[in-house]
């Protein structure tokens, strides 16, 4: 039976590869809705059959800097969508997020780095969203790119 709920994730969850997680696990169970970054962790809404193996899914297999500290699930209307989107973030006055520290280059990033074949081979600022700096290049909250500098 279709459902949809709104969950709210606090912890690091942004700026870890959170919500392409999210989309990439949405899409496949073709569930639909949005998620999107808030100055307190992330929103999401999701609506369809296969809710359940999706709550099962993301508990379970997070990206690897990610780390849920808690979050809220609520039943709410269905609005019938017909996609799944990840949308603009959402700025409020209560910020009370937890960003992930500088993190060394991964080994999939050091590979990348030495394979000479490799259109980014030798550039030194490689780092994906499993490894490299977060802390040190955020200006403000939520965690969107326009939001960082180098």
């Amino acid at each position: 039976m279709s459902k949809r709920l709104k969950i709210q994730f606090s912890g690091i969850v942004q700026g870890v590869g959170f919500r392409p997680f999210i989309y990439k696990y949405a899409k496949e169970l073709k569930l639909t809705g949005f998620v999107r970054n808030n100055t307190a962790g992330v929103d999401l809404e999701l609506e369809g059959e296969r809710i359940d193996d999706f709550m099962e899914i993301a508990l379970n297999n997070l990206p690897p800097l990610a780390k849920i500290d808690d979050y809220s699930v609520n039943e709410i209307e269905i609005k019938n969508s017909v996609e799944f989107k990840i949308i603009k973030s959402n700025s409020s006055n209560l910020v009370s997020m937890i960003m992930s520290p500088d993190i060394a280059l991964c080994s999939n990033c050091r590979d990348e780095y030495y394979c000479l074949k490799d259109r980014r081979s030798l550039y030194p600022f490689i780092n994906c969203t499993d490894c490299g700096p977060r802390f040190s290049i955020i200006k403000d909250l939520p965690y969107d790119r326009p939001k960082t500098t180098m």
